[in-house]
């Protein structure tokens, strides 16, 4: 139960909405969508928000194991009309609206691979440590009106490793235009072979030196997730924010001795500051 008291905490701060917060709803964002950030105020120029968020998750890709971690948030960003600029932690990219409907978005960002010591039970003994490698994230959402009520999603995410696809469909609740609010996303992840086996495959040096069986996973459907996103002002400069995350594998990721449970799953929730 403790890993719902932030989402619960959420809720409760509907209801602390100081007048300054009012004031937020008149601005727009470049896209009222609560699962991206924008911190510029519905202004050109540079905006900036700090903070830092608390997550309770799994260990690994198909890991039983869960704990919780502290993540840094927020992010350095550029307006000009309807582009956004920004730097977030180990991520740099761009999104752009176009024809109020189209959002288009490229990211160059670093996939922190995974280590034997993610596993306190020793799951991973023999599997050796995964290099950090870079990554390029290029998304699209297709609204099916200006107000961003209802999208389709794409998004493709490439690099050394192989290659991933996301397709989706997702709805957003409440008629605030400033980014705050909630949404649902229903989501179908496929991948090719070399991405698939990154994460749970196993070769034969990996099986001789682990005790697990070699296995050999091939391209297509890797799982079927949901996801909820939560945003919300305090105050003029205070927001806090929520998220939570259900991913359910496929019948062949499942059979891979790496994958231990037949889902990943995650919540979180933090705070930021907007300067």
């Amino acid at each position: 139960m403790k890993k719902f008291i932030g989402l619960l905490l959420v809720l409760c701060l509907n209801g602390l909405t100081s007048q300054a917060a009012f004031a937020q709803d008149e601005e727009t964002a470049l896209v009222p969508l609560p699962s991206l950030d924008d911190f510029t105020r519905g202004e050109d120029g540079w905006a900036f928000g700090l903070g830092l968020g608390v997550e309770y998750e799994s260990a690994y890709e198909g890991s039983d194991e869960f704990g919780w971690e502290l993540q840094p948030a927020g992010a350095v960003q550029w307006r000009s009309g309807d582009n956004i600029f920004y730097f977030a932690g180990e991520a740099l990219g761009w999104r752009g609206l176009r024809a109020d409907t189209w959002l288009l978005e490229a990211t160059v960002g670093f996939d922190e691979g995974r280590e034997e010591g993610d596993s306190d039970d020793g799951h991973l003994d023999g599997l050796g440590d995964q290099d950090e490698g870079a990554e390029l994230v290029l998304q699209a959402r297709r609204a099916f009106d200006s107000n961003w009520r209802n999208w389709l999603v794409g998004r493709v995410v490439t690099g050394g490793d192989g290659n991933l696809g996301l397709f989706g469909v997702g709805h957003r609740f409440g008629d605030q235009m400033n980014g705050t609010g909630s949404e649902l996303n229903l989501v179908m992840v496929v991948h090719d072979s070399e991405y698939a086996n990154k994460g749970f495959g196993i070769d034969a040096n990996q099986a001789a030196a682990s005790g697990l069986p070699e296995t050999h996973l091939s391209g297509g459907l890797r799982s079927i997730g949901i996801d909820y996103n939560f945003r919300h002002y305090v105050n003029n400069n205070w927001q806090i924010y929520g998220e939570a995350l259900f991913e359910y594998y496929s019948s062949e990721v499942r059979e891979s001795p790496i994958a231990r449970n037949n889902y990943e799953a995650e919540v979180g929730v933090g705070f930021i500051y907007v300067f």
